[in-house]
């Protein structure tokens, strides 16, 4: 983006910082297969536990790496991204989820998603897989990604 000349001044503007959008703002945004949506205190908890398991080099990134570790068996919470467009691209992740028992949950923004990862990029898909450094954390989310109701 950078830096935009006032047309008339030859002033330069600095662009306006966007503002941090509030939970009920994001969830809005989700498409339509965003099903089970985490609530926004389960998003700050996952959000946290992805963070220690990055720390600890403990988390599949983006869909062709999750997909790749689904095929061979690997555990973990999957962790979606409801503002994906277009969601083809990431579609057949709950199927393949819910094909091997494994717990699934959205949470609003991939943004989101990608800043707790430790990237500046955004991120539609991460797995947390389960680690002692952070068990207890883990076990929290795990019970309550278990406890959403799944999509019919």
């Amino acid at each position: 983006m950078g830096r935009a000349k006032h047309e008339d001044s030859g002033e330069t503007v600095e662009p306006e910082a966007t503002p941090e959008r509030s939970y009920e703002e994001l969830a809005e945004n989700v498409n339509v297969i965003a099903r089970p949506l985490a609530s926004r205190k389960l998003t700050r908890r996952l959000c946290k536990c992805i963070k220690k398991a990055a720390k600890q080099k403990q988390i599949r990134r983006g869909v062709k790496e999750v997909q790749k570790f689904l095929n061979k068996g690997e555990k973990g919470i999957t962790v979606l991204a409801g503002d994906t467009l277009p969601i083809e691209v990431y579609c057949h992740i709950p199927i393949m989820c819910e094909d091997r028992n494994l717990p699934y949950v959205y949470i609003p923004s991939k943004t989101d998603l990608g800043t707790a990862a430790g990237s500046k990029r955004p991120t539609c898909v991460i797995m947390i897989k389960p680690h002692e450094e952070y068990q207890e954390a883990y076990d929290e989310c795990l019970e309550e990604v278990e406890a959403l109701p799944l999509p019919l």
